[in-house]
C-alpha cells in the first residue's frame, strides 16, 4: 500500500497557495495600473500612476491634423506644445517635466480608438480629444481607465462622466444663445422659420435640440438640414432652406461648410442672417472666394471671446503665440488649446500638492475646481458632474482686419431661458 506523506504535499500546498497569491497580487497590480491607480511614490513622496515618472508628467492628444478640422487641430495642438514649454521653461509641474503625445485620427473614430489603445497606458490626462463621435466612442475607455480627459468637443452627451470634463458651453445652450441673439437684434420674429443644417451625430443632434427648444419658445418653427462631415457644397441644401421660406440659418458644422453654405446663399440671392457654432468657424475662411458673404451675413456663438479680446491673458496668449509661431494664423483653436492646457495644469498642481499623481486623484482634484479662471474667458464650475462649465456665451463677427479674423460683438452672458432648459432637460 502506497502511503502520502503529509509532510510533503503540506509543502506543495504551501508552495501552490504562495504562488496563486503571487499571481493574484501581480493581477491586483496590473488592474491597478490599468485603472490609474499606482501604489508607486516618487522619491519626493508624491504617489505617481501612468504617465508619471520622478521627472515626467506624460500628458495626450488624440487630435485631428489631416481631416475637416486639421486647421482646428493644428492650432490647439501648437498651443499646447507652447503651454508645455512655457511650463518647463519655469521649472515644469510637481518638479517634473511636461510631455504631449500627439496622435492624429483624421477625425476617423476607429483610428481615434486605435491610436487611445496605443498611448493610454503611458499617459496621465487627455487635454485634448477632437471630435464628438470619436469622445463618445472612448467614453467607456476613459471612465474605466480614470483618465481626465477634455474633449474639444461640445455635446452634452458627453456630460455626466467624472473623467470627461465639457469645458465652457455645450452645443444646444449655444444655438439657444443664438436664437434670442437673432430675436433680440429684430431678425427673427413670431411665426418665422429658421433653417438649421447640421452634422449628423452627437455634434448636430445636440445643436438642433437647443435651436428646436428655443424656437418653440420664441412661437417659430425650424426646417433642419443634415449633413454628413464629407459634405462640402451646400446647394442643395440652400435651395430647400430658400424654399421654406426660412428668414435666418443656423450651422452646426464644420468651417467648409459654412464657407459654402455662406457662399451659395448669397450667390442665390438668400441673403439671411447666418449663425455658426465656434467650430464652424475658422479665420482662413476669409481669404475664400466666400469672404465677402462670411462678413456680411455670419455671426459665431461661442463660450470663448474673440483672440482680438482686449483681455490681458488673452493678449498675452496672442503674443507668446506670435514669437513661437510666427507667420501662423491665431485662431480659436489657440485659445481653446491654450485653456485646456492651462485648466489641466492647475489640476495637476492641485493634485501634486495633495501629495498623489495618479489619475484618480488629477480627477479628484479637477471636480473641487468650482471658479476655475485663466484670465481667457469666464470662470468655470467643474464640481457638477451633469452641468455644463459654464452657462455664457459670447456673440462674435467675422472681420478680416482683426487677429483670428472675428471680433466681440456682445460680452458673455446667459441667454434667457437656458435655466429653464437645462431644469426641464433634467
Amino acid at each position: 500500500m502506497n502511503v502520502t506523506h503529509p509532510r510533503p504535499r503540506t509543502a506543495r500546498t504551501a508552495a501552490l497557495a504562495a504562488a496563486l497569491a503571487a499571481v493574484l497580487l501581480a493581477g491586483t497590480a496590473c488592474s491597478s495600473k490599468a485603472d490609474g491607480g499606482s501604489t508607486d511614490d516618487a522619491a519626493d513622496g508624491v504617489k505617481s500612476g501612468p504617465g508619471v515618472t520622478d521627472k515626467t508628467i506624460r500628458l495626450g492628444a488624440l487630435t485631428d491634423l489631416t481631416g475637416p478640422y486639421a486647421t482646428l487641430g493644428k492650432s490647439i495642438v501648437q498651443a499646447q506644445q507652447m503651454w508645455a514649454e512655457e511650463t518647463n521653461a519655469a521649472g515644469g509641474i510637481c518638479g517634473r517635466q511636461v510631455e504631449i503625445v500627439v496622435k492624429d485620427h483624421g477625425y476617423d473614430v476607429q483610428k481615434a480608438v486605435t491610436a487611445y489603445a496605443d498611448i493610454a497606458p503611458d499617459v496621465v490626462a487627455l487635454p485634448q480629444v477632437i471630435g464628438s463621435p470619436v469622445v463618445a466612442a472612448l467614453l467607456d475607455d476613459i471612465e474605466r481607465d480614470h483618465m481626465l480627459t477634455f474633449p474639444q468637443a461640445w455635446a452634452a452627451s458627453l456630460l455626466g462622466r467624472d473623467s470627461v470634463q465639457v469645458l465652457g458651453t455645450t452645443y444646444d445652450l449655444d444655438m439657444i444663445a443664438a436664437v434670442d441673439f437673432l430675436t433680440r437684434t429684430k431678425k427673427l420674429a413670431k411665426g418665422d422659420t429658421i433653417g438649421h443644417v447640421y452634422f449628423e451625430g452627437d455634434y448636430g443632434a445636440n445643436a438642433l435640440e437647443g435651436s428646436e427648444w428655443a424656437a418653440e419658445q420664441a412661437g417659430m418653427k425650424v426646417a433642419g438640414q443634415k449633413i454628413k462631415a464629407t459634405d462640402t457644397d451646400l446647394t442643395a441644401q440652400v435651395s430647400a432652406l430658400s424654399k421654406a421660406g426660412v428668414k435666418a440659418i443656423l450651422i452646426s458644422a464644420g468651417p467648409a461648410q459654412t464657407a459654402s453654405l455662406a457662399g451659395v446663399a448669397a450667390a442665390r440671392g438668400l441673403k439671411v442672417p447666418i449663425v455658426s457654432s465656434a467650430p464652424g468657424y475658422a479665420p482662413q475662411l476669409l481669404k475664400t472666394p466666400a469672404a465677402a458673404a462670411l462678413e456680411a451675413m455670419v455671426h459665431v456663438v461661442s463660450a470663448a471671446p474673440a483672440v482680438s479680446s482686449d483681455l490681458p491673458g488673452v493678449k498675452k496668449m496672442v503674443a507668446s503665440y506670435k514669437k513661437a509661431y510666427p507667420g501662423e494664423p491665431v485662431d480659436s483653436g489657440v485659445l481653446s488649446g491654450y485653456n485646456a492646457a492651462q485648466l489641466i495644469g492647475a489640476d495637476l498642481k492641485k493634485a501634486c500638492e495633495a501629495g498623489s499623481l495618479t489619475r484618480q486623484d488629477v480627477v479628484k482634484a479637477h471636480r473641487s475646481q468650482k471658479n476655475a479662471d485663466t484670465g481667457l474667458g469666464t470662470p468655470q464650475d467643474f464640481t457638477l458632474v451633469t452641468a455644463p462649465a459654464s452657462r455664457s456665451t459670447y456673440v462674435l463677427k467675422p472681420d478680416a482686419k482683426a487677429e483670428g479674423g472675428l471680433v466681440g460683438l456682445e460680452e458673455a452672458h446667459e441667454a434667457p431661458g437656458v435655466d429653464a432648459y437645462l431644469a426641464g432637460r433634467g
